[in-house]
Parts: structure tokens; C-alpha cells; sequence
């Protein structure tokens, strides 16, 4: 038996391999293609699945698509959502700009799935009705993007958000030498610390929310340029329903579908705010590095958890390796994102021509981001230990506590007791009590680094 069958398209005949599901299109797409060896995300395709199942249904209902194709078309849509031809879709993300070799690369697993029991499903004709790659893929890009984030990196972010919450409150009574410019800088409680973290997550939860706002209009109806040529008039208004009742979204046609084939703005957003999320994490990231540095000539702040041997010559190392998997997934998802930037710079006329790159750029960034939410949370913040004594150690020393004496004896005065205490390795209640007539009762009180946590002027 051969390895091999033949399939025509408008060009003419092509080997395919005979196991393939897919036809003479697809084909072409490999052969023509292959620059990365990287196809295009699953969650996308299972998105252009779903585009192709509403369009069966709303094709059937404006009477348009018989029944029996239409049902067939469904029952086969509803497989490739559900991962079951996931290898069947091999084209490589650097293909045309329009993502045209995808769509058909679906059309044409769609209609051979659903041409089964001598029913003869068109992948063009039939699968594609009403469509256009200019505006299925598009949409596509918005609906995919848009389940992952609801789906996924939504409540990852809401976890890694509690669990530093959780962490905050467990460590309210913990103070710690505060650092800005790394150097030592006054007081502050871990609560406080983390608080800062929580509050970045939580501000970036919204940001990802407004965006969703854009992400949820659709191209769908556009067709070819975006006047609907082909679709009916209906077309996009029971589309956006269907998909919403998929899904779950608030999904509705754009406003304008001449801007929805030809730029790809809500995508270039939500991909800013994505690099936004990257800075959040790489700062989140660092602060726990920073603060398990050592254990011994670092700052030895915490304890994070032992994963894994840190070294193949060093016996004993332990590295943070959670933050730093952390920091590079940030680095990543900023490079992206530039280029995302400059996919979206390249609507030429009435179409976006760099729609694959967007689609996938987009998915692998919240992709990393999600996973790396978790792990952040359940790896490094909430198993680390604080090592305490290491903290109050330096702060009972931290001569930038005089701060405090600002509004009782002037800052130049307060300066020269920092001096001296810097200068002698001397704790700064001591310096102070010499050089000022303030009780040492007083100076206690006044530089207490709990009570200098709250903030306000020492009364």
C-alpha cells in the first residue's frame, strides 16, 4: 500500500501522505513553508474550529447549508476542538500573512471528517461558506487570545494574587530594612512588601480586563475586505451569538470591519499589556532572588524552597530556580511583544498581512505567563521561610532610621549622627543619644522601627 495519495486543488495534483486528513492546500503550505518547524498553537486551531462550527449552524438557519452537511460539519468541528487531530495541522507559523494556508488547512480536515459515510463535504463550498481567511483568521486571533486569558491566565493571576495576599498577612509582623537604589532605606513590614506585589498583580488583572473589552469584537462578516462580500447580512450578528454561547464571551461583530482586517490593534493592546505583566513579574521575580541571596554572603532575607542540586561542581548549591525560569519567561513575552508591535505596523490597505506571527506570538505569551503565575505562587511564595534573625540584625543597625529625627533636630543634624553611626558600626540609638539632648526613653521611641512602618511625622 502506498505512503502517499494524490489530491487536487485549483493548482492541480499533489502527493499527500495517505494518513493525512488533510488535502492538495495543506500540502502546499508544508512544502512551501518550511522555515521554523513551529505550527501554530492548538488553542488557535480549536478556535478556527469553533468559527467553522457557529458558521455550519448559522449558515443552516439562514437556510443556506443543508442539514445533514451542516451536522456533519459540526460533529467534525466539535472533534478538532476537542484535541482528537491536533498533529493533522502542521503548517508553520511563518507561512502567508493572511493565515490562508491554516483556514484551509482546517476547511480541508473539516470536510474530510465530515465527508465520511458517502456524504461529500467542499472544504471551499461548503466548510469555508460565508468565510474568508481575511476575516476568520482575524477573528480567530481575538477569539483564541481571548478564551486563554478567561480560561487561564485570568485565574492563575487571581491565585498568585491570593497567595501573596495569604503570604502578607501571615508576615504583617515581620519589619525589615527597606532598600531603594539596593542601599538601605527605612523600615518596613514584609506585609507591606508583598502588598506591593499583590497590588502590580491586581492592577494587572484589570488592564488584561479592559483589553478584553476590544479583544471581544470580531472580524467575522468582513470577508474579503471587509464590505461582506458573500456573507449574508445576518451573517456576523448570529456568528458573534454562536460564539458567545460557545464560549462563554461577550462576543459581538466590530464596528467597523474594514479595521478589523486591516489592523490588528486590540491584538497589539492586549499584547502591551501582556509585556506589562512580563515587568511584573520580572520585579516579583527578582525581589525573591535578591532577598534568598546568599544564605551567607548575600542578604539572606528568606529561605526559598530546594527544587533541585544548583550545581554539577559546587556540592550543596541551591539556586532560585523558580524566579529565574520567572524572569526569562518575562524576557520573552517582552520580545514577543515587539514583535507583535511591529506585525501590527503591517496593514497594508484592507489587510493585515502578518496575522500567523500575531497568533502565535500572542498565545505562547499568555501561555508562559499563566504557567509561570502558578509556579510563582505555589513554588516560591508560598513555601518560602523567612530567616528573621537575619533581619532584625541589620536593622537594629540601620543608621537611616535618623530619618525619623528629621522633624525634632533638622536634617543636617540628623545627617552627622548617620555619619557617625555608618562610620563607628554603631547602632544609631546610641550615636543619637550623644549627640542630641533627647532621652534615650525618647530617641527609643522615636526610632522604633515598628512604629516607624505607619508612616506620618513622629510625634
Amino acid at each position: 500500500m502506498s505512503d502517499h495519495r494524490i489530491e487536487r486543488d485549483s493548482m492541480g495534483e499533489l502527493e499527500v501522505p495517505a494518513e493525512a486528513l488533510y488535502g492538495a492546500q495543506t500540502q502546499r503550505a508544508v512544502n512551501n513553508f518550511p522555515v521554523s518547524g513551529q505550527p501554530l498553537p492548538a488553542a488557535f486551531i480549536h478556535a478556527i474550529a469553533r468559527i467553522k462550527l457557529a458558521a455550519a449552524r448559522v449558515n443552516r438557519e439562514l437556510g443556506l447549508l443543508d442539514a445533514e452537511r451542516a451536522a456533519a460539519i459540526v460533529a467534525a468541528a466539535e472533534t478538532v476542538i476537542a484535541g482528537d487531530h491536533d498533529g493533522q495541522f502542521p503548517v508553520d507559523v511563518f507561512q502567508t500573512g493572511s493565515g490562508t494556508s491554516s483556514n484551509m488547512n482546517v476547511n480541508e480536515v473539516l470536510a474530510r471528517l465530515a465527508s465520511r459515510d458517502g456524504l461529500a463535504v467542499g472544504p471551499n463550498d461548503h466548510v469555508n461558506m460565508g468565510q474568508s481567511s481575511n476575516d476568520v483568521i482575524p477573528t480567530a486571533i481575538h477569539l483564541s487570545a481571548a478564551l486563554e486569558v478567561q480560561s487561564r491566565l485570568r485565574p492563575a493571576l487571581v491565585h498568585l494574587r491570593q497567595t501573596i495576599d495569604v503570604r502578607a498577612c501571615e508576615l504583617d509582623h515581620v519589619v525589615k530594612t527597606g532598600r531603594t537604589h539596593l542601599m538601605d532605606a527605612m523600615p518596613l513590614r514584609m506585609s507591606q512588601e508583598l502588598g506591593g506585589w499583590s497590588s502590580q498583580v491586581g492592577q494587572a488583572i484589570e488592564r488584561l480586563d479592559s483589553a478584553m473589552v476590544r479583544l471581544c469584537r470580531l472580524a467575522q462578516g468582513g470577508t474579503a475586505v471587509g464590505s461582506g462580500i458573500n456573507a449574508h447580512p445576518e451573517f456576523a450578528v448570529r456568528m458573534a451569538r454562536d460564539l458567545s454561547e460557545q464560549t462563554g464571551l461577550a462576543l459581538a461583530p466590530n464596528d467597523s470591519f474594514f479595521a478589523g482586517l486591516a489592523s490588528q490593534d486590540a491584538a497589539v493592546e492586549l499584547s502591551g499589556q501582556l509585556r506589562g505583566l512580563a515587568c511584573v513579574v520580572m520585579k516579583i521575580a527578582n525581589d525573591l532572588r535578591w532577598m534568598n541571596s546568599g544564605p551567607l554572603a548575600g542578604l539572606g532575607e528568606i529561605e526559598l524552597e530546594a527544587l533541585q542540586p544548583g550545581s554539577s561542581i559546587m556540592p550543596g548549591k541551591v539556586n532560585p530556580v523558580i524566579p529565574e525560569s520567572a524572569a526569562q519567561a518575562a524576557a520573552q513575552v517582552i520580545g514577543l511583544d515587539t514583535a507583535v508591535t511591529v506585525a501590527g505596523q503591517s496593514g497594508n490597505f484592507q489587510l493585515n498581512v502578518m496575522l500567523p506571527l500575531v497568533a502565535s506570538n500572542l498565545l505562547v505569551a499568555i501561555n508562559l505567563m499563566t504557567n509561570t503565575a502558578w509556579l510563582l505562587a505555589d513554588r516560591a511564595i508560598a513555601t518560602f521561610k523567612v530567616r528573621e534573625e537575619n533581619l532584625r540584625q541589620p536593622l537594629s543597625r540601620n543608621p537611616i532610621l535618623v530619618t525619623a529625627l528629621n522633624s525634632v533636630i533638622g536634617y543636617d543634624a540628623a545627617a552627622a549622627i548617620a555619619k557617625k553611626a555608618y562610620g563607628a558600626g554603631r547602632p544609631i540609638v546610641e550615636v543619637a543619644e550623644e549627640e542630641t539632648d533627647l532621652s534615650r526613653e525618647e530617641l527609643e521611641r522615636l526610632l522604633d522601627p515598628v512604629a516607624l512602618t505607619h508612616g506620618g511625622i513622629p510625634e
